[in-house]
């Protein structure tokens, strides 16, 4: 079984540091930015068990080559979780710390954003994190991502928290790992530990301890050794990105703040295309799989989108103040505007199943050129750890994985 879970990639923030160039601490260190803006609280409409993800990011000085691949694999995290059966209500948070700016009397720990099914404010939330020497307290953003978050109260949710970093995980003098571990169990909560190496393997059992403790697991990668990250380029990759970039076109935004969303959605687009520019062709593999992102079922935008608002029971366009419609509703009669919506659902339908069948032969043949490629053991962890933990985790509470055997 260990085998088969660590050949599921781990693409949240740790899949392909191989692939990024670290620069030198002096040369990387920048002001905190201000955390994202809260998101617009979305209304729940969940299809199977909820799945609560945390996932805290160490930001001190030398691990830029963490937040880049976050950057570049947050999007593959989603697709992974998109393919569970019964499809998940998935919700995100993100925590950062270790960021010489943030309060000390916080444990240099900042939370960037509320768990949220708003992926795109997830995103552009972590687009915003810089880093800056500081002290990594584990303990410490472990216990705040705990307390601070309203987890899924959901009987069968599953609530993961993972903290990603490295330097000794029991920094912190004032909150013990004993007593953090206590709590996530209390809390029902997973948390799991990568721990981002750069040779210092003693550091790596207390991490995998305090994993252990907190009913986790632990993978640890060695971010200098595994200078390498394997970008397969397919002849369907600049047409996933065009059809992704259409997508947009079906979005009707409503509400005050409806057109600030729609912007946002497009700077996202934007953001994953130039992510990691130091890993080459790593942008326009986040680039493909947020465009298939956005053809799945994960991605809602209910709270700024009619033709997602549609889909919500009970819902009646008529309901909607006319001061709250786009412009093109504001053009057309009261009776028209519910055919136009239908006509923009039909449209988007279209393009998902477009990206679908096309991200299918893409990762056929993704799949065949990997496997002319042999990796080491590092390689493998670097792009298949956190799926595989993901994946593992949810069989627990009920989930099926499509394609793999029982």
């Amino acid at each position: 079984m260990t085998v088969s879970i660590r050949k599921i990639a781990y693409s949240l923030a740790i899949a392909s540091l191989a692939g990024v160039v670290v620069a030198p601490v002096w040369a990387q260190e920048k002001p905190a930015a201000e955390p994202a803006k809260p998101p617009i609280g979305a209304p729940v409409v969940a299809e199977g068990p909820s799945i609560d993800l945390v996932i805290c990011l160490d930001v001190s000085g030398s691990m830029n080559g963490l937040i880049d691949s976050a950057k570049i694999r947050l999007w593959d995290i989603v697709n992974e979780l998109a393919k569970l059966k019964p499809t998940p209500n998935l919700r995100v948070g993100l925590y950062s710390y270790g960021h010489s700016s943030y309060p000390a009397d916080k444990g240099y720990v900042r939370k960037d954003m509320d768990l949220t099914g708003d992926l795109d404010d997830v995103y552009k939330a972590l687009n915003s994190l810089t880093i800056g020497g500081g002290e990594e307290l584990v303990a410490r953003v472990t216990k705040t991502a705990i307390n601070d978050q309203k987890w899924s109260t959901d009987k069968g949710a599953m609530k993961l928290l993972f903290v990603c970093g490295n330097e000794p995980v029991d920094q912190d003098k004032a909150v013990p790992l004993d007593d953090v571990a206590a709590l996530a169990k209390k809390n029902d909560i997973l948390v799991n530990t990568i721990y981002c190496s750069n040779g210092a393997n003693n550091e790596v059992a207390a991490w995998a301890a305090f994993s252990q403790k907190c009913g986790g697991k632990h993978m640890d990668i060695d971010m200098n050794k595994a200078v390498k990250q394997v970008v397969v380029k397919t002849e369907f990759d600049d047409q996933i990105v065009k059809l992704g970039e259409e997508l947009n076109k079906t979005y009707v935004a409503y509400g005050a703040a409806g057109k600030d969303r729609q912007q946002n959605q497009l700077e996202q687009d934007k953001n994953a295309a130039k992510a990691a520019p130091a890993a080459p062709g790593a942008g326009a593999v986040a680039a493909i799989a947020r465009a298939e992102s956005k053809a799945g079922a994960l991605y809602k935008n209910s709270t700024w989108d009619l033709v997602d608002k549609m889909k919500e029971k009970g819902f009646d366009i008529k309901s909607v103040k006319e001061e709250e419609l786009c412009d093109d509703l504001k053009k057309l009669k009261p009776e028209e505007r519910l055919a136009f919506l239908k006509k923009k659902a039909e449209e988007r339908a279209e393009l998902q199943k477009k990206i679908t069948d096309l991200s299918a032969l893409r990762q056929k043949k993704v799949d065949e050129e990997l496997a002319k490629k042999p990796k080491t053991d590092t390689e493998k962890a670097l792009d298949e750890a956190v799926k595989g933990l993901i994946r593992d985790q949810a069989k627990t509470k009920g989930f099926e994985i499509p394609g793999e055997k029982k």
